[in-house]
């Protein structure tokens, strides 16, 4: 048994199906039919390179590792490669997701069950009016949920990155390591995140009938999400960017401050380490042996170093 469906006139007729079934289903020219491959064997391959004669390339693309998100354009079919995307503990977790799309069959082709299929099935379960649209009706429900997955990911990203911007002010707040592994993240979306533009942007032109008059304002809307998503990944990298700078110029200003509070207590010290140095010299000085010059020195000692105090105070030195 395998992840399949099978609509036919806009209805859900059946659904998981074995995927060796598919080509047969296929000869019925009024279905449409949907399967996922999960890290497929040899016959799956096999499947799809004989049955439903995708071409040679776009297989060998789909099970090539890292392909950068794309359209690409065959005779007889588009194929598609994405990625969705989880955020956990400052990681950006990818899983490819290759995508064939023919005119009546849609593939999914997992490199690994990092990407779970119950959402986008309940995407597809939510709205049955717009099965009548075909292909265009699957490709739609997969595009937004991995749309959906870049900005919740971008999100939270967001935030840990306010979250740490506020720590800078923090007694010791030892951002260093933290922001480079949030950059380092946030490197990760905007590689799979940003390319989404160009494969919607491409989806939408009018060289091909898979987006119909129906299926077409929720293409937009998912082109919207992308494009919300790259601005606000734009705008992380440049407060991630100015996050170590910050810290840098908040730890100078903290060094100044202190410069300043011991630069004042040593003044301070100077005082009292002056007078008594004087009279602690063995030559005779105005009180000497006498009761009120011991006097004298310690008053002085006391009130000059009071009137420091009371100065430096005055300019916030201390």
């Amino acid at each position: 048994m395998g992840r399949t469906r099978l609509y036919r006139n806009g209805e859900l007729v059946d659904r998981d199906f074995p995927v060796a079934e598919v080509a047969g289903r296929l000869e019925d020219h009024s279905a449409v039919v949907w399967f996922d491959l999960c890290a497929p064997s040899e016959d799956e391959i096999g499947l799809l390179r004989d049955e439903l004669g995708l071409h040679a390339l776009a297989i060998e693309d789909a099970f090539s590792e890292r392909q950068r998100p794309k359209v690409d354009r065959y005779p007889t079919h588009l194929f598609l490669s994405v990625y969705s995307v989880r955020y956990e503990k400052h990681e950006i977790k990818t899983c490819e997701v290759d995508v064939f799309v023919a005119r009546n069959a849609l593939v999914t082709v997992r490199e690994s069950e990092d990407y779970a299929l119950e959402g986008l099935e309940r995407r597809w379960d939510s709205a049955p009016q717009l099965a009548s649209s075909g292909v265009g009706f699957l490709l739609h429900g997969l595009l937004d949920d991995v749309a959906d997955s870049h900005y919740a990911a971008a999100q939270a990203l967001d935030d840990d990155i306010e979250a740490l911007e506020d720590r800078i002010y923090d007694e010791k707040p030892h951002v260093g390591r933290k922001a480079l592994q949030l950059r380092r993240a946030l490197v990760q979306l905007r590689r799979v995140a940003l390319p989404m533009r160009e494969v919607l942007g491409s989806l939408l032109h009018r060289e091909h009938d898979l987006v119909d008059d129906v299926m077409m304002p929720y293409y937009l809307d998912v082109k919207d999400h992308t494009l919300f998503t790259a601005e606000l990944t734009e705008s992380m990298r440049e407060l991630i960017t100015n996050l170590r700078e910050a810290e840098v110029a908040v730890q100078g200003n903290r060094l100044n401050s202190i410069m300043k509070k011991v630069t004042s207590w040593a003044a301070i010290i100077a005082v009292p380490t002056a007078i008594s140095g004087y009279y602690g010299m063995n030559v005779p000085y105005p009180g000497f042996e006498q009761k009120w010059g011991v006097w004298v020195a310690t008053l002085g000692i006391f009130g000059l170093s009071y009137f420091l105090y009371l100065m430096f105070k005055r300019r916030d030195w201390l």
